[in-house]
């Protein structure tokens, strides 16, 4: 008898705070997920602005020639 309620109030204790942690641990997942796709670059309704990058990562990295450059730069424009 002198250990059923102040034991058995312990354990139900610890088992409200082992749920607390496990939903704020989901909570921060969710969070940090949709953060992520919220810091991904923007683009325009047709994705130029993610292509223009690529295109100028590649010419900067010497892939392509300045010719190319600029005709693949003006083809996105269009």
């Amino acid at each position: 008898m002198m250990f059923s309620h102040g034991w058995f109030g312990g354990m139900m204790g610890w088992g409200i705070l082992f749920w607390i942690v496990i939903i704020l641990l989901l909570i921060w997942v969710v969070k940090t997920l949709v953060g992520r796709q919220e810091t991904s670059p923007t683009t325009n309704d047709n994705g130029n602005d993610n292509a223009e990058a690529i295109l100028r990562k590649r010419y900067a990295r010497g892939e392509i020639s300045r010719e190319e450059f600029e005709q693949m730069k003006n083809d996105l424009r269009r």
